[in-house]
């Protein structure tokens, strides 16, 4: 007889307090209804779905921020395509394997990610920039003035 239960097709410990996680639906032969049906959605899933991001939108501007702690400018590649669609994707690297590291926990996504935005027809996807700081992506995409309509006065004649 076992002393290391099994949850969901993980093991635990009594003596490891982190070791009873939650199920996690995306995780390679974690499901209790489906069994492994899923291999590859560990990695990309959970990098797609953990890319956050926020969309503002001022009088001047649409505003984009995403948060991509430990990316590189140069990992990232922001796109404008089908005249009015604002692509934001990359790629977050594993960690290089070492056979002497034994890891405890790896809870940090990795792999590819890919986020897209139909933009309104006010924006000015000719003028759009993009800045990163302490891993926040911040792209700001104009909009275009509008014409303040005009007011005449109608006079009343009779």
């Amino acid at each position: 007889m076992s002393l290391v239960p099994r949850f969901f097709g993980r093991r635990s410990t009594v003596f490891d307090p982190f070791s009873l996680d939650l199920w996690d639906p995306f995780e390679s032969g974690n499901s209790p209804f489906f069994g492994d049906t899923a291999p590859f959605a560990r990695n990309d899933a959970t990098a797609i779905a953990n890319t956050q991001l926020d969309w503002k939108e001022t009088p001047d501007a649409h505003i984009f921020k995403a948060d991509l702690p430990s990316l590189k400018k140069e990992e990232v590649k922001i796109e404008v395509k089908d005249d009015r669609v604002l692509q934001i994707s990359g790629e977050r690297k594993k960690e290089e394997e070492k056979k002497t590291d034994k890891w405890h926990r790896i809870e940090r996504s990795h792999g590819k990610f890919l986020r897209r935005f139909r933009l309104p027809e006010n924006a000015r996807v000719d003028q759009v920039n993009a800045t990163m700081e302490n891993g926040v992506l911040t792209v700001t995409v104009p909009k275009q003035t509008q014409p303040k309509p005009e007011v005449r006065a109608i006079e009343i004649s009779g």
